[in-house]
């Protein structure tokens, strides 16, 4: 698990996915509330031999109380049935559950189903999630977990999500 309030849980996820690629392994991305266009999706496509994207997100953002989430909801549903062929599917060594952890805290899943998911991995598949929140009874079933800690971050000084960099 990648997880934290910090930048860069995304981003280790998808070098570990690159790393995988230069050693011949497939990996699927799926992506959960990202529903936007983001540069991943892009450089992906030099590497789609190895690395596959799937979004399962709306292009708004989610509110737990706002008109839209029903829509969210819905995708996360479809995310989730994914996520379990995913794993069972043998063209890919690496499933990557991106902003999964994350729809904890946006009432869109809830631990059990996570944990569902975990306790479904095939031995021999590699399952990484990412996103905030760091719920720890996730842990026991985690064989690593990596947290990105918030020290100092130019957004807070009006610097805004730039393309290749966050997006």
């Amino acid at each position: 698990m990648y997880t934290g309030n910090g930048k860069g849980k995304t981003t280790a996820a998808l070098g570990l996915a690159f790393r995988a690629a230069g050693s011949g392994l497939k990996t699927i991305i799926i992506q959960f509330m990202k529903g936007q266009h983001y540069s991943e999706l892009d450089s992906s496509k030099s590497m789609k031999e190895f690395i596959t994207i799937e979004q399962y997100g709306s292009t708004k953002f989610c509110r737990p109380d706002g008109p839209d989430f029903q829509e969210h909801y819905d995708l996360c549903r479809k995310g989730l049935d994914r996520s379990l062929e995913a794993l069972t599917d043998n063209n890919f060594s690496i499933v990557i559950l991106d902003e999964i952890v994350t729809t904890l805290l946006f009432k869109l899943t809830t631990a059990d189903e996570i944990l569902h998911i975990i306790k479904n991995r095939p031995a021999d598949r590699e399952l990484i999630i990412t996103g905030r929140g760091n719920p720890p009874e996730l842990h026991p079933y985690c064989d690593l977990i990596t947290e990105m800690r918030e020290i100092k971050h130019y957004y807070n000084s009006g610097v805004e999500a730039r393309k290749g960099i966050e997006n």
